[in-house]
């Protein structure tokens, strides 16, 4: 596994990820949700729904790796959508993607369309 979702790990053990559709659009709502992570395999609703949401709420989407992948991050069975609820993992997470070819990493900032 490689870096950035061995990190899924210690966040899910230390109690800061939320997954699943409800519990991620709630946190997303409650400005709780730090950094969203959305499967690149999601159908296409799913996609827009979390970049409309997040867009709206100004939270940082990162799409990439699939639901396999995330799943097995967190110790779980396949995860369309994870969110990191803790700053500090979230940024760690953003500095280990870099430039990964992986990934989308979209910040929203500002107020957009």
């Amino acid at each position: 596994m490689n870096n950035e979702l061995s990190l899924l790990g210690l966040a899910m053990r230390a109690g800061k990820v939320l997954s699943g559709d409800e519990l991620v659009l709630k946190a997303i709502r409650s400005r709780e949700a730090a950094l969203v992570i959305l499967a690149g395999d999601a159908s296409a609703n799913t996609q827009k729904k979390f970049r409309d949401k997040c867009s709206s709420y100004q939270i940082p989407l990162l799409i990439g790796y699939d639901r396999d992948q995330l799943g097995a991050s967190i110790g779980k069975e396949g995860r369309v959508i994870i969110a990191l609820t803790d700053q500090g993992f979230a940024g760690l997470l953003r500095k280990r993607i870099g430039d990964s070819s992986e990934v989308e990493y979209i910040e929203y900032t500002g107020a957009e369309g």
